[in-house]
């Protein structure tokens, strides 16, 4: 900026002071490289202007001869982005970076001041200002050797600027940063393998510059080192590092420090020049040296705000390109402008009550950006707490605590800690901690009252309840949780957890069984409060139960004395005047109050006329003067009845002779009866009994006769039904026996399918085979239907089942002579008949057979002699004579008869069936079978 704008703007300033103008400042923030048009702020809004006065006074903003980056809209009174701005191009390296400007107003004349502060971005990449870097070698370098790289350039400051570098290929050279105290980096390549002028006489780098933007941004530089044979001496400064300080008030010109370097080379190789290593972003601008003197000024303004400290690289450099650094420290001293900073190391979110005294519940530290004086910080807490500060370091301080701590009291804290300087003016901040009083279990539960009585009616349901104690506790959750236990004591002997029981969490006390007033009228016990903390804390309380009286018992009689063995009388004289005692009704009721109040009524009597009871003490006396007239034998009823509700009551009979000696009394009380009603009662049970007993014994004949009625009928049924089939026992002419000794042609096997009704049996024939054996199947159990028959038939026919030895004919079952002389015992079909019967024991054999088939078969079919018509067509009776002509079957209504297609009448079914087949009776002769017939009509 020239002098002659500053001037105009000096000018400007005093002008507005003299017009008396109102006064203001604004400041923004904003980061660099916003749009155009982008809003700033509300200008009008922050200095509370109004937009009518921002048109009305014709408001512009003043920038002197700067750019205009900023413009007002007066009609939303706001401050736009007028042109896009580069905060590198605006401010460069310095920090922070601002925008100052003016807004001024007319009618009258006014302006503020606006300041706008300009946030960097990573927007530009390191560079470096020289294309190459050229370096002259010598060949006699020293391993070890430091060259000084120039610095990358990044217009960024902050994180955004150059972070590292990296030097590539690394074959003789080395790369080495050294961090500066600004935050910059000092880069030197180091030689590290001697060169060889002779092997290489140019060498090739390339140095790398990296910023820690995001994204991350570099730059590159070539270095080409050129080896020669020569100056082999570089300049040494006598110090490494130069330390010097500076106010920050201090004047343009000040020299700061001189610094000096030696060469051992001579003449223009031994002449040293000094320079202040600039880079890009640095802030040694505001410093400059003298070139051949080393003599370090001060050319700018320093604030300590900004910068505390610099850091100066010089290089002291000879002719031939070596040279050597050292570094100048410039401290900047500060004043008193930065309040204390409080940080809370650590903190509880919870203190326990019983913490003793001294307990550390958290740790500060309190930090001051100043030096000295204005460094030095005193801190302390609000007053009225049990709290206090200790310091334990420098600026480390502890929160302690400083007295006994009751939550019940005060549950949460909000201490407030203040830290001040010692500066001057001195500055202070303050924070607030907030800490919550955990609960310890230190209060025992506490009863509503220091006794309960409760009363309840007797004859109360078991479970019943009575009345809830409640206790409570001053502490918190679980501490404050309260259970309830009745305490172990006992009741006249009774352990009182059988009367009563109580509820461990509501308190509740129920009645564990039934009260009975005139048992216990009254009982204490004790209940015990606890609370669940650890160790728990309890209280107990006295309970009292009082039981209320009802009216659940009736009165007795004492007297008179009611005995069903003698009859007991009062004799009153016929001499008796009005009013004269006869006797006193005496009763008593164990209820208690009103309960037992008792009151006498006469019921009935034999003369209600002659006699009165007293309504209150029982009292029987007479109304009038007995006469001559009255019955000897008076028998009164009396009632006495208690003043409960419902009331209850007994009665008691008083018999009374009116008479004048005991003679008449005993003559006319001989047939007294004791007690009518038992008598009736008695008299009813004996008809009763009496009823009972005769149905039992009616019951018990029925029950005989029913049984010997179906016995009789079973048997009946048994006799008309066999349980086994009739096998006509003979053999026919022609025709062998089962043996197959005989001259039989054929032999046919027979299979017997029968039930244990032998009228429902069933008989199927199979084809003729080479065996004499018939057949029979003993395990059906019952007539099998027509379609089942087919299937056995067929099966039958392709199966022959080996012959069954268990029904061959033994001896004693054949007819005639020739079965007579055999026993039960001879085995079936051993061998043939010894004798050939005659046709007279032919003819009685075949009646006998036909007898039995009627009663043996459900079904007779023609032809078949009481066999199933499932015979083979060939055994038929055209084989034999025809011995059924004429036949009548004793006891069967089925007839034999030759003509096929005749159903035979079948009989009813049977009751039962035989268990073992009887043998077959000998052939019967004419008076046998007389006899047989009688039988058969009884």
């Amino acid at each position: 900026m020239s002098d002659r704008t500053m001037a105009r703007q000096v000018l400007l300033f005093i002008w507005f002071l003299s017009l008396s103008s109102a006064l203001g400042q604004v400041s923004y923030s904003i980061p660099e490289e916003m749009a155009k048009g982008s809003l700033v702020g509300n200008i009008a809004q922050d200095l509370g202007l109004d937009l009518k006065r921002l048109k009305s006074g014709k408001a512009r903003i003043y920038t002197g001869d700067s750019a205009e980056y900023i413009e007002l809209n007066k009609e939303r009174g706001v401050l736009l982005i007028k042109e896009r701005i580069d905060r590198e191009a605006l401010c460069g390296q310095t920090t922070p970076c601002a925008l100052h400007f003016q807004i001024t107003l007319e009618n009258p004349m006014e302006f503020y001041s606006v300041t706008i502060e300009i946030v960097d971005v990573n927007d530009n990449a390191p560079i470096f200002f020289a294309k190459e870097m050229k370096f002259d070698i010598s060949e006699l370098s020293p391993t070890g050797s430091k060259f000084i790289l120039e610095r990358a350039a990044d217009d960024d400051v902050g994180i955004n600027g150059v972070q590292s570098y990296s030097l590539h290929p690394a074959d003789h050279f080395v790369l080495k940063t050294q961090d500066m105290p600004d935050g910059t980096k000092n880069v030197e390549m180091i030689l590290q393998k001697p060169l060889d002028r002779e092997k290489q006489e140019r060498v090739s780098l390339v140095l790398t510059a990296v910023d820690g933007g995001d994204p991350q941004m570099s730059g590159t530089i070539p270095i080409i080192i050129t080896v020669e044979d020569a100056n082999d001496n570089a300049p040494v400064c006598f110090l490494s590092v130069y330390k010097t300080s500076v106010a920050e008030n201090s004047p343009k010109g000040t020299i700061l420090t001189t610094v000096s370097a030696s060469d051992a080379d001579q003449g223009l190789n031994g002449k040293i020049e000094y320079h202040i290593y600039k880079f890009p972003g640095s802030t040694t601008n505001i410093f400059e040296i003298d070139r051949h003197d080393g003599v370090l000024r001060l050319t700018g303004d320093i604030d300590y705000e900004k910068v505390k400290s610099y850091q100066i690289d010089i290089q002291a450099r000879d002719s031939g390109r070596h040279s050597d650094t050292c570094k100048v420290i410039v401290d900047v001293i500060d004043v008193n402008d930065n309040k204390p900073v409080i940080n809370i190391m650590s903190k509880p979110n919870a203190l326990s009550e019983d913490s003793k005294s001294g307990t550390v519940l958290s740790m500060l530290n309190v930090q001051d950006s100043d030096s000295g004086e204005n460094g030095q910080v005193q801190c302390s807490i609000n007053d009225n707490i049990p709290f206090t500060l200790k310091s334990n370091t420098n600026n480390f301080f502890s929160l302690v605590t400083d007295g006994d701590l009751d939550r019940e009291r005060d549950s949460e804290y909000n201490i407030s800690v203040t830290c001040a300087d010692e500066g001057v003016p001195s500055l202070s901040s303050s924070v607030t901690l907030s800490l919550q009083i955990s609960d310890v279990n230190d209060n025992a539960p506490v009863f509503d009252k220091s006794s309960y009585e409760a009363s309840v009616q007797e004859n109360n349901t078991p479970g019943l309840s009575i009345f809830t104690v409640r206790a409570r506790d001053a502490d918190f959750n679980q501490n404050a949780r309260v259970s309830y236990i009745l305490e172990d004591s006992s009741v006249n002997g009774v352990p009182v957890s059988s009367l009563v029981s109580v509820s461990a969490d509501s308190g509740v006390i129920h009645a564990v069984r039934s009260f009975d007033y005139e048992q216990i009228k009254d009982f204490q016990f004790r209940v015990k409060a606890q609370d669940g903390g650890s160790p728990p804390l309890s209280s107990n309380v006295s309970v009292k139960i009082i039981i209320q009286d009802q009216n659940d018992n009736a009165p007795q009689v004492l007297y008179p004395v009611q005995s069903g063995a003698s009859v007991v009388a009062e004799i009153v004289p016929r001499s008796a005047d009005v009013g004269y005692l006869v006797t006193k009704v005496v009763a008593v009721d164990v209820d208690s109050g009103q309960n037992a109040w008792l009151s006498y009524k006469l019921q009935k009597a034999t003369d209600r006329a002659l006699f009165e009871v007293g309504l209150q003490n029982g009292e029987i006396r007479t109304v009038r003067q007995v006469t001559d007239k009255d019955a000897v034998k008076q028998r009164l009823t009396v009632v006495v009845e208690d003043n409960g509700q419902p009331s209850r009551s007994a009665t008691v009979n008083v018999n009374v002779a009116v008479a004048d000696s005991f003679p008449e009394v005993l003559s006319e009380f001989t047939d007294f009866t004791h007690d009518k009603e038992y008598n009736d009662n008695l008299t009813f049970y004996l008809v009763l009994a009496l009823a009972v007993v005769s149905f039992l014994f009616i019951v018990s004949i029925i029950a005989i006769l029913s049984v010997k009625c179906y016995r009789w009928r079973r048997e009946r049924m048994y006799y008309k039904s066999g349980a086994n089939l009739p096998v006509i026992p003979y053999y026919p002419p022609l025709y062998a026996d089962v043996g197959g000794t005989g001259t039989l042609q054929h032999v046919y096997n027979y299979e017997v399918c029968r039930t244990t009704d032998s009228r429902k049996s069933d008989l199927k024939y199979v084809r003729p085979c080479s065996e004499s054996i018939i057949s029979l199947d003993t395990s059906g159990t019952q007539t099998l239907p027509h379609a089942q028959r087919e299937t056995l038939t067929n099966e039958d026919f392709n199966d022959q089942k080996p012959p069954s030895a268990d029904w061959r004919f033994t001896q004693n079952q054949r007819p005639g002579p020739s079965g007579a002389a055999a026993t039960p015992e001879v085995a079936v079909g051993t061998r043939p008949w010894p004798n050939p019967p005659t046709e007279a024991e032919q003819l009685q054999a075949l009646m006998a057979a036909a007898n039995e088939v009627s009663e043996a078969t459900n079904t007779l079919q023609p032809g078949t002699m009481g066999l199933s018509t499932r015979y083979s067509p060939q055994f038929t009776l055209q084989h034999v004579p025809d011995y059924r002509q004429n036949v009548y079957i004793p006891g069967s209504t089925a007839t034999l008869t030759s003509n096929p297609q005749q159903p035979q009448q079948a009989l009813p079914p049977p009751q039962a069936s035989a268990t073992q087949a009887e043998p077959p009776k000998a052939a019967q002769t004419p008076a046998s079978k007389k006899k047989s017939t009688k039988k058969e009509k009884k």
